[in-house]
């Protein structure tokens, strides 16, 4: 596994726990709200870690308003 900023690895932690809880689509500005980042600095993010994550598949969904992001558990 690559090497994640403390940044990625708390967008990691939060996608890990609320994958496995059953949730599977995602918004940047609401895993920011919920780990104290910015909407900008997740979205920035989550398209390098859909590449180089090996434990969560991370997938781009959708965009209506804002980019929609499909997360499963591998």
């Amino acid at each position: 596994m690559s090497e994640f900023s403390e940044e990625d690895e708390r967008i990691l932690a939060y996608l890990r726990d609320r994958a496995n809880g059953g949730d599977r689509y995602f918004r940047a500005k609401h895993i920011a709200d919920a780990i104290g980042l910015t909407a900008k600095q997740v979205g920035v993010r989550l398209p390098k870690l859909a590449e180089q994550s090996t434990d969560v598949d991370i997938e781009k969904w959708s965009r209506a308003r804002s980019t929609t992001w499909r997360v499963t558990p591998e």
